[in-house]
């Protein structure tokens, strides 16, 4: 009887997940001619972080703040680097 009950809600569910339209999802396209703020890269992409204490890793806080450093670094670069591809960095 289980069996059952979980097609009826699976199909219910699955149907439930179709029922909006993508358009009504996503909104309208974006219009070309809205205005940007030119993006500043950050000096210190880690200073939000940092602020926040050490990470609570017993005997590990120093090579963890060196290796979350290095993502928020990685990161804010990918981000640089996206904004001067679309022509948003500023210069």
């Amino acid at each position: 009887m289980s069996g059952q009950r979980r097609k009826k809600n699976a199909t219910r569910n699955r149907g439930a997940r179709n029922s909006v339209p993508a358009k009504e999802f996503w909104g309208s396209p974006a219009s070309e001619d809205i205005a940007h703020d030119p993006i500043r890269p950050s000096l210190h992409p880690a200073a939000m972080v940092r602020s926040l204490s050490t990470p609570p890793l017993n005997g590990q806080e120093r090579a963890a703040e060196h290796y979350f450093e290095a993502v928020y670094d990685k990161a804010a670069g990918s981000a640089v680097a996206l904004a001067a591809v679309s022509g948003l960095l500023e210069l």
